[in-house]
């Protein structure tokens, strides 16, 4: 994935409402009053061994769903739309319902531009969805601030499994064949908070090679770029 400028910036050399609302009681019970808070349950692992296995990961999605992203940032939720892009829609609701987002890194964070995940953390997985492409589908929503896109290369149908939310107006995407599949209706403000001191891949910034995450996943990524934020678990909420 290279630069954004190209359209093969994004996977080859190419987020539910923010819930940390504090409510303060006035009339508070004593201490001894008010049980011990159960601690919160931890996130299922990933069915990794469905993962690796996407032929079967192939259910239509429903017309209009929404997923949200707990992150190592806050939460953020994505409404989407089939009708948008109706290839991309039902990828990206397999990929979420199967667990393939859960402590995947947000990779690429350029400010101003976009931000981009969906290289999974075990190399065998992400090398059992490299060859999984979709076809590509007509654009007919605008690259602008929420929206959210496959990745894709120079080439026709190349989509798989990363995606992007933009932060500002893209719409010079629309005509490179990128169509948005969804939007950010909560939380944006998390996603404009992911770390971006990284910023692009060289020669354009300091971030991950694409490569490496491909042959270490997250152990590189957890080595040489530990400040990335991840998604803690990502789920299909109706």
């Amino acid at each position: 994935m290279t630069s954004a400028t190209h359209r093969s910036i994004f996977p080859s050399a190419a987020l539910a409402v923010v819930a940390a609302i504090a409510s303060v009681a006035c009339d508070r019970p004593a201490a001894e009053d008010t049980p011990e808070p159960e601690p919160a349950p931890e996130p299922e692992p990933a069915n990794t061994s469905m993962l690796l296995t996407p032929e079967a990961l192939n259910e239509t999605a429903p017309d209009i769903f929404r997923a949200r992203f707990e992150t190592s940032k806050g939460d953020f939720v994505i409404e989407v739309h089939r009708e948008w892009s109706p290839n991309g829609a039902d990828r990206f609701y397999n990929l979420v319902a199967n667990g393939y987002f859960d402590d995947v890194r947000f990779f690429r964070v350029v400010a101003g531009f976009m931000a981009q995940f969906g290289m999974h953390g075990d190399p065998a997985v992400t090398a059992a969805w490299r060859t999984r492409r979709i076809e590509d589908d007509p654009v007919m929503q605008s690259n602008t601030r929420g929206f959210v896109s496959f990745a894709a290369t120079s080439q026709p149908n190349s989509r798989t499994t990363q995606v992007f939310v933009n932060f500002g107006d893209n719409s010079g995407l629309d005509e490179m064949g990128f169509s948005p599949f969804g939007q950010v209706i909560g939380g944006m403000d998390v996603v404009d908070q992911l770390h971006s001191d990284y910023g692009d891949a060289p020669p354009g910034g300091r971030g991950p090679n694409q490569g490496a995450i491909q042959t270490r996943g997250n152990d590189y990524l957890m080595e040489a770029f530990p400040n990335l934020d991840f998604v803690r678990r990502a789920t299909i909420v109706r």
